[in-house]
This record gives structure tokens, sequence and C-alpha cells, in this order.
């Protein structure tokens, strides 16, 4: 979606930048997540601890990106991005669930 956005709204291109980052904090912190989970398995106290801490970081970040992106591209979206594809690939769902 954000190639699409950027052939059209080529004056989104930080925008965009800073929601790419994003994107990836969230998947480091989320990778983090499952490595804490899988050492943490069966454990109490300090392991369950961290992951209580690592989930409370994404939960605010996760918040505080939606409100930007929601900010500072519903705008361009809303005016109408042409569809190339791009919604298939960003709505689609798995099938099974995955």
């Amino acid at each position: 979606m954000f190639a699409e956005l950027l052939r059209e709204r080529p004056d989104l291109a930080k925008t965009v930048a800073n929601l790419v980052e994003d994107h990836e904090m969230i998947a480091s912190i989320l990778a983090r997540v499952v490595e804490l989970a899988d050492r943490a398995t069966g454990s109490h106290g300090p392991a369950l601890e961290a992951i209580d801490r690592e989930l409370d970081g994404l939960a605010a970040i996760m918040e505080s990106h939606f409100n930007y992106e929601e900010r500072a591209i519903s705008e361009a979206l809303d005016a109408g991005i042409p569809d190339t594809g791009w919604s298939d690939r960003v709505f689609r769902f798995r099938e099974g669930g995955h």
C-alpha cells in the first residue's frame, strides 16, 4: 500500500518512511516477545515480567503508531488512491486463519 500511496502522493515520503520505521520496530519487539516466551515456557517471575514489559512497550508504540498513521495518511487514502491490486495484499486473510 505504501508504494501505491507514494506513487500518488510523493509528498508523503517522510511520513511513509516514519511508518515503515515503526513497522520495523514493532516487528523487532514481536520477535523479542516470541524469544522471551519460548524461554519462559513453564517459568514464572522474572521471565514473565520481561514479557510483560515488552508487551507494555509494544502497546504504547502501536497506539502512537496508529494515531500517527491515521492522522498522516487517512486524508490521502480518503481522497482515493487507485487500487492496482494493493488492497488484495493488504486486506487478504490467509485461508485457515494463519
